[in-house]
């Protein structure tokens, strides 16, 4: 499950505000076993219903049983029947519109089947469930757009069904721990296509304008995987060792099917071969669907993306692999990790979503090179560094307030580097062994960290409780000072690591590589002890001393290294993170001519990633680093082959306002990124507002992301009333991410305006997107707008009126929690 909350990159923090943990969550005991379900549903489009006739198969899992449990969100049961070849026995049963409770009239001994029949409506908008920061809604079944009121926007029907939302839908044991085959069979308008879990078996006309398809799936998978899509899609085909590959898209976006999720066979074949175990399903289909309440989910055979993995030709010019390939990876891994071997529980999550935030480094490596999944894993942690509350959290958590808590920082990117510092530790052939053992050993079953940790025992002789007991089950992390010292006369090289968390030290095995004449020799260490000192002697003082020189372990450092040391590091150390390292400890030692030299030596850098933070990083005030940068950032403003590094570069030649500049920034004008366009338009306001706002008007008809903010800045300097109205529909049109990016020209041109209606609509929206995001941004910034806004319409007609709506604003956005 790929969360929303995990895609916001204007996050400030990824913690949702959670509910204090209660008592230990027991894993749901096995009273009964689901074996096979059923489903046969036709769809209420005016109601927003779902008929549903249910044949369930189940037997007792360790005693004999005379009753069944079942989950079941707001339904209208209509008849539970116990079904005995072709007759039908009614049962009794109680429903309180969560559980319903079944008396089956006799004992049925351990390992026995019985089918029972549920005939049902499920009523998903009726349901008062509410959702959760990563998961946006829990009524399981939504139907967009069902009247066709909203004009431009399709028709659709889609599950999620993840943490226990599938049981509004159907009535079955939602829980991880238990897995069933199915076969379901959907009644839909016929000019529809629809997609569910497994393989197509047939499809039957239903009556004037109807259909019937059914999808049956051969092997068992959880119930919170189970998925339906019914809509106006169109279905690209690939195969991949004769399995089929298929992508379902809107038809404006069907051209781009293969650019977009092409490289799913290649992925299967990737996954399967590391993995050493195959993908073991029938087929594999993408979905994308409108409105959908998180980022992307994998039902099995199955995934369902949101609407950021959709787009244009020129939109797709900016998409980074940080965006949907790396989500696309993501839910394909999971189809090993999560469906074929699922999570025992929701407190050992971490089997499921760790090792899908790993596979998205795995695919980076494998697909780009070293650099871009360092940059990759590098990104995760420091999303899980970002927010202190994320250190009180153990990996697995067996006291929480809410299932839905466990998909944050913790599970995904921190689960996901403690992956890969093991995968260095065990190394390569021994980890992906130990890997496959574990797929193996619990195929189409259940899985916790104990019974991974006893696969990779078995693999490499190792006992790795160690490792299991701090990582998995320890909250935290450590934090380390690094200080270095030179005896000339033992020729020795000293380096001591404090440990300054509390609690008991972490025991941390890593390389320190010693580099003299330009060679590294590497020394292997553990440390065990709150201060260790290794030495190593040497014939001569080195040149660097790089700890933890495979980059690899979940720590905080300060690192008391010179900035020579530094220089050197970025010029020799191999890797990504030493690049990164020195490129940050640059920044802290401006105005420093070795530090300028360092962040001026970033800008060619092989890796677009810090190309890009070397930028960020210049001091642009600074005349002498100013001077030096000013022909490379033209440069790379004008040919570089990332565009996200051409739009940094024209945005930091935009902060400088010089006119030389805007023939540049004319010329960006006409390139097909998006991004660029935008960072362009930027540069040029200050420069000449009246070209700018010619070239913001010629670009109205075709503008999304970096462009439309760029828009909505020109018309906030330069424009009024007469470009409220689509200034209005830009924002309204954005995503959360390019919302954030419009206030500041929002902000501008209301300012200014005197209509009380626009007024209010702007200030309206400023403050809903602020309560609905408030965990995760700066709110007072945002308050700061308001009041800036506020104070520019004082001695305006509107000023009594929008002051009332700005201390309203003000007060809602301090009340949300």
């Amino acid at each position: 499950m790929r969360n929303l909350f995990l895609l916001l990159s204007f996050a400030a923090t990824t913690a949702a505000v959670q509910q204090p943990a209660t008592g230990y969550r027991t894993t749901p005991r096995k009273v009964n076993d689901l074996v096979h379900t059923k489903l046969d549903v036709r769809f209420d489009y005016a109601k927003r219903y779902l008929y549903g006739k249910e044949w369930v198969t189940l037997k007792p899992h360790g005693y004999p049983t005379d009753s069944l449990r079942l989950d079941a969100k707001g339904m209208d049961i209509k008849a539970v029947t116990l079904v005995n070849g072709e007759q039908q026995q009614q049962l009794k049963f109680n429903y309180d519109q969560s559980n319903l409770r079944v008396n089956l009239g006799k004992s049925v001994a351990p390992g026995t089947a019985y089918t029972i029949y549920i005939e049902y409506t499920a009523k998903p908008d009726e349901l008062k469930l509410k959702g959760s920061a990563a998961i946006g809604g829990a009524k399981g079944l939504y139907f967009i757009n069902p009247d066709s009121a909203e004009k431009g926007k399709p028709v659709q029907i889609w599950t999620q069904g993840e943490t226990e939302s599938n049981s509004a839908w159907f009535p079955t044991i939602d829980k991880p721990n238990q897995k069933t085959t199915s076969e379901i069979s959907l009644t839909v308008p016929a000019k529809y296509v629809t997609l569910s879990n497994g393989a197509l078996v047939s499809q039957k006309p239903a009556g004037p304008g109807l259909r019937t398809d059914t999808w049956k799936m051969d092997l068992p998978h959880a119930p919170y995987l189970f998925m339906m899509a019914v809509g106006d899609f169109r279905i690209t085909k690939d195969t991949w060792r004769g399995k089929e590959v298929s992508y379902y898209l809107e038809p404006q976006y069907a051209t781009q099917a293969r650019q977009i999720f092409g490289k799913t066979p290649r992925m299967l074949e990737f996954f399967s071969q590391r993995l050493g175990v195959d993908f073991p399903w029938n087929k594999y289909a993408q979905v994308v669907a409108r409105e959908y309440v998180s980022g992307a989910m994998e039902n099995t055979t199955a995934s369902l993306f949101g609407e950021q993995a959709q787009g244009t030709a020129r939109e797709l010019l900016d998409w980074e692999y940080a965006g949907v390939e790396r989500e696309i990876a993501h839910e394909l891994f999971h189809h090993w990790f999560g469906d074929y071997v699922t999570a025992e529980s929701w407190s050992n999550l971490t089997m499921n979503e760790s090792f899908a935030n790993f596979s998205e480094v795995l695919w980076a490596e494998h697909e780009y090179g070293a650099d871009a999944a360092e940059a990759q894993g590098d990104q995760s942690l420091r999303t899980y560094f970002r927010d202190p509350a994320n250190y009180t959290k153990p990996l697995v958590r067996f006291q929480y307030a809410d299932k839905e808590d466990l998909f944050d920082a913790v599970s995904y990117r921190k689960g996901g580097n403690i992956l890969n510092m093991l995968r260095y530790y065990l190394g390569e052939e021994v980890f992906f062994q130990g890997l496959q053992r574990y797929l193996k050993q619990n195929a189409f079953g259940i899985g916790e960290p104990h019974q991974l940790r006893l696969a990779l025992e078995e693999v490499s002789g190792q006992d790795l409780n160690w490792f299991f007991n701090q990582w998995y089950y320890r909250a935290g992390h450590p934090v380390v000072t690094i200080d270095y010292s030179w005896d000339a006369a033992k020729k020795v090289q000293a380096v001591t690591v404090k440990q300054t968390q509390s609690g008991e030290p972490f025991r941390l095995p890593f390389a320190i590589d010693y580099y003299l004449n330009g060679k590294p020799q590497r020394q292997r260490v553990t440390m065990t002890e709150a201060s260790q000192t290794f030495t190593m002697p040497l014939a001569s003082k080195p040149e660097l001393v790089n700890v933890d020189a495979e980059k690899v372990l979940v720590w905080q450092k300060q690192d008391n290294k010179p900035l020579p040391d530094y220089a050197y590091q970025y010029r020799r150390a191999p890797r990504y993170l030493d690049r990164r390292e020195a490129l940050s400890a640059a920044k802290v030692k401006l105005p420093d001519a070795q530090a300028q030299k360092i962040l001026l030596a970033g800008l060619s850098d092989a890796s677009p990633a810090l190309r890009g933070m070397a930028i960020e990083l210049l001091d642009l005030e600074n005349p002498t680093l100013r001077k030096a940068a000013d022909p490379v950032l033209a440069r790379l403003a004008a040919t570089d082959s990332a565009v996200q590094v051409r739009a940094a570069a024209l945005t930091a030649l935009g902060t400088l306002k010089e006119k030389r500049y805007a023939k540049l920034f004319g010329q960006a004008l006409a390139s097909k990124s998006y991004r660029v366009q935008g960072a362009a338009l930027q540069g040029l306001l200050p420069l000449d507002p009246k070209q700018a706002l010619a070239r913001a008007t010629a670009f109205e008809a075709d503008n999304k992301g970096a462009l439309t903010a760029a828009l909505v800045s020109v018309y906030g300097r330069t424009g009024g009333i007469a470009q409220w109205p689509l200034v209005l529909a830009k924002y309204d049109a954005a995503e959360p991410p390019t919302r954030f990016n419009m206030l500041s020209g929002l902000g501008e041109l209301l300012g200014r305006l005197e209509d009380p209606t626009a007024l209010t609509q702007g200030i309206t929206r400023i403050k809903d997107l602020t309560v609905r995001f408030k965990p995760y941004i700066n709110a007072n910034l945002i308050i700061g707008l308001l009041r800036q806004i506020q104070q520019q319409q004082a001695s305006r007609p509107n000023a009594a009126h929008v002051a009332a709506l700005v201390e309203q604003a003000v007060a809602e956005i301090q009340a949300a929690k």
